[in-house]
């Protein structure tokens, strides 16, 4: 993608979505962080299933304890790889009631310290619920920036570092909801809907299809 079409690209997706938000469901900053850790390898229709139930018993890391490791197990075995999930959770509540007075820490290195907790899940609570600038990449995010050519990379980190190069500040808090979201609805890995696509004339792939 031309560094010229990078803006209008990102004009098209906002005024498309002027607001864009996570599609997990949550009511607090620790939910949100419970919420993202169980999504990994999962999707978010999943984990709103079993969270919905979880979160009216317990929605603060004391509550989610005394839970205990039986009940919160039972509550998301729908959700993939859930044991490990219930084991991480309830030892990353562990250290937010130890370590930090029970609430959900601002750094991204002292959300990485916790268990289940890697970069993108890390990003995804600084931009969510902190308003930071941080972009999770997710493999939504990773084919998109591919696919597109808006930024190229071989891996998870590359593609992080090169989004932050190239989206233009006034887009960069809510690029990673706008990424996601055309990735899960519109540039779909199987069969891409270049079609109904609004930004084509600015994608690669879609000036390779259109020629």
């Amino acid at each position: 993608m031309k560094s010229a079409d990078i803006e209008p690209f990102f004009a098209t997706l906002a005024a498309a979505n002027p607001q864009p938000q996570t599609e997990l469901v949550y009511t607090n900053v620790f939910e949100l962080l419970a919420a993202v850790l169980l999504s990994a390898q999962a999707t978010d229709v999943s984990v709103n299933k079993a969270t919905r139930a979880l979160f009216a018993r317990a929605n603060t890391p004391q509550q989610m304890l005394a839970l205990g490791l039986d009940a919160v197990t039972e509550h998301i075995r729908t959700i993939g790889l859930y044991r490990t999930k219930a084991k991480n959770l309830l030892e990353t509540c562990r250290i937010l009631v130890e370590q930090h007075g029970g609430q959900v820490p601002r750094s991204r290195e002292a959300l990485q310290a916790l268990p289940g907790v890697g970069r993108k899940t890390a990003n995804v609570v600084l931009n969510v619920a902190f308003g930071d600038c941080t972009i999770a990449v997710d493999t939504h995010i990773f084919r998109v920036a591919n696919r597109t050519g808006l930024a190229p990379g071989k891996d998870v980190l590359a593609v992080e570092q090169a989004l932050e190069r190239r989206v233009p500040a006034r887009y960069r808090v809510d690029a990673h909801h706008w990424l996601i979201l055309h990735g899960r609805y519109v540039c779909q890995a199987r069969k891409p809907q270049c079609d109904v696509c609004a930004v084509r004339p600015y994608c690669d792939l879609g000036r390779r299809t259109a020629a």
